[in-house]
């Protein structure tokens, strides 16, 4: 009998082990290693394409600078891309350019983004693209602002001029020609260069041209409804009556053209700032620019008898220095019926530079009128006066000369004749031509006859003088010549010692005659002793003539 002990009890709980059958498609460790590297190549495959960027494909003229797998593509000196091919379009006009783009940049491929290639370039007076020359070419992008998503761009030839997140505006003008104006070309306010010309494309019309400048801020802030663009390019040299006046902006305005503008006083109008919508007319100068525009225009021909050599249109119409209009046209009009020729110069007079106090009674025509009749009746006439005499410019004056003939207004005919008078030049010509018309009415055939017949006897004259008279006087001052020198050799000597001996006279006589002289003693003696002499004898004479029995009797014996 077996005995029962703790371990028999155990053993007797232990299961019998069965063999199981070998099943056919048990996994074998083996395989994990290529599950496990499919698993981590398709994960690397998706991660690469989800780390992808995006594709585009940008046309080009030509494919000068592009290389596949060399030519980057930069966003602000930034690389984003590579060109990953370079092939020629269907058609064989352009050369397509794909670009394989970083994914973070896919948003900014819009309708308006832009691609170019930058290389070494010289234009418009510029420099650009130098770190080319070294580095190679790229394809420069300047992102658009649409929202429309785009993978295939048409490339730029060349550079924009300003990039879209320039701050600033864009401006529209128009204007009959480019003149000297060019892509890139400056844009001048008080003579700082405030933007560049962007664009500019001929009008489907072919009227004119239009052009699109983009003004950089802060300058953008000075452009108005009221602003006005004009051609600032080179020289501006202006010859008219006034004389000549030259304006210039900058030496790169002078070598490259440029456009400036301007905003005139706003003389109360409302202004506001200008959009990118508001029109803008590109005037030739500055001076056309900033022309007020003159609304209240008074039209009147002027029929002037003289030359109008020197008169264009556009001439100022002058009253004592005052601008008050401008001619407009100036025609020749023959009068079928008589074939009388007639200069007719058309004027606009801007009626609002000739105020009256009363502004609503001028406004009305009847007043307006009754106004230029009294003036005129007061001899307000039309002149043509020199404006330089450099240029020999023309001009209107408007003054007063009440001397002037009367010359009523016609308002019925259209326009109305505005009388004139001659000018000072006419004045002078009427002034030559009366004093021609004299000398023409002077005898000058008798006058020339006589002249001859009278230079014919002064001939006669002079040539008997020159054979008759002369001979005789040329013997005549050879004689006296003879006898100068005789006297001067004969007479001469003799006369002077003739001189020497009366000097000596004259002093022995002074000698003689001064008072401390015998001569002179004897003579005073002699004088007393002849004083007593006529004394005694009066006193005789006087004695006889009392007693003339005296010379009979003698003298008688004195009483005592």
């Amino acid at each position: 009998m077996a005995e029962h002990t703790p371990e028999s009890d155990n053993l007797d709980r232990v299961a019998t082990a069965r063999e199981q059958p070998k099943s056919r498609w048990s996994f074998q460790i083996v395989w994990l290693i290529p599950i496990v590297s499919a698993l981590i190549g398709g994960w690397l495959a998706v991660k690469a394409i989800m780390e992808r960027g995006p594709t585009i494909t940008v046309t080009f003229q030509n494919a000068e600078g592009l290389e596949a797998g060399k030519t980057k593509v930069k966003y602000k000196d930034v690389e984003i891309g590579m060109v990953k091919a370079v092939t020629l379009d269907k058609d064989l006009k352009r050369v397509v350019a794909t670009a394989e783009l970083v994914k973070d940049f896919s948003p900014h491929l819009v309708e308006d983004t832009r691609f170019w290639v930058v290389r070494p370039r010289i234009s418009g007076g510029t420099v650009s693209g130098l770190s080319t020359l070294l580095s190679g070419s790229y394809i420069g992008v300047d992102t658009g602002k649409s929202n429309k998503h785009r993978a295939s761009f048409a490339g730029l030839e060349t550079p924009p001029i300003v990039t879209i997140d320039t701050p600033g505006r864009e401006f529209t003008l128009r204007s009959h020609n480019l003149a000297s104006i060019d892509s890139g070309s400056p844009v001048f306010f008080r003579k700082l260069q405030a933007g560049q010309v962007t664009s500019y494309q001929l009008d489907k019309d072919g009227k004119g041209v239009t052009l699109k400048v983009f003004v950089n801020e802060p300058f953008v802030q000075f452009v108005t409804t009221n602003t006005r663009f004009f051609n600032a390019s080179g020289v501006d040299l202006k010859l008219d009556a006034s004389g000549i006046e030259v304006q210039m902006q900058s030496v790169v305005s002078l070598l490259l053209g440029g456009i400036a503008f301007e905003t005139p006083d706003d003389n109360g109008r409302v202004v506001t700032a200008a959009t990118t919508e508001t029109p803008f007319r590109l005037y030739p100068n500055r001076a056309e620019a900033l022309k007020n525009p003159d609304t209240d225009l008074a039209k009147f021909v002027l029929v002037f008898s003289e030359s109008v050599r020197g008169l264009a249109p556009g001439a100022p119409v002058d009253f004592r220095g005052v601008v008050v209009g401008e001619v407009v046209a100036i025609r020749a009009d023959i009068d079928p019926k008589t074939g009388q020729i007639i200069i007719p110069v058309d004027v606009n007079i801007y009626a609002e530079r000739m105020r009256l106090r009363s502004r609503i009674a001028a406004k009305a025509p009847e007043a307006r009128q009754a106004f230029i009749d009294r003036l005129v009746d007061k001899g307000l006439r039309a002149q043509l006066r020199t404006g330089s005499l450099l240029t020999g410019q023309l001009y209107v004056a408007l003054d007063f000369f009440p001397q002037a003939k009367k010359a009523p207004m016609n308002w019925a005919a259209t326009p109305t004749v505005l009388p004139t008078t001659p000018g000072a030049r006419q004045e002078l010509q009427q002034a030559i031509a009366s004093v021609a018309a004299k000398i023409d009415r002077l005898p000058l055939d008798e006058i020339a006859r006589d002249a001859r017949t009278m230079m014919g006897s002064a001939d006669k004259l002079i040539r008997r003088v020159d054979t008759e008279v002369t001979p005789d006087l040329r013997q005549t001052l050879q004689s006296g010549t003879r006898l100068l020198q005789r006297v001067d050799v004969e007479v001469v000597p003799e006369a002077g010692q003739m001189i020497v001996d009366a000097r000596k006279a004259l002093v022995s006589a002074d000698r003689m005659l001064a008072s401390e002289s015998p001569i002179q003693q004897d003579a005073r003696s002699t004088m007393r002793e002849v004083q007593k002499a006529a004394h005694a004898f009066r006193m005789l004479a006087d004695y006889l003539e009392r007693n003339p029995s005296a010379l009979l009797m003698g003298k008688k014996e004195d009483t005592p």
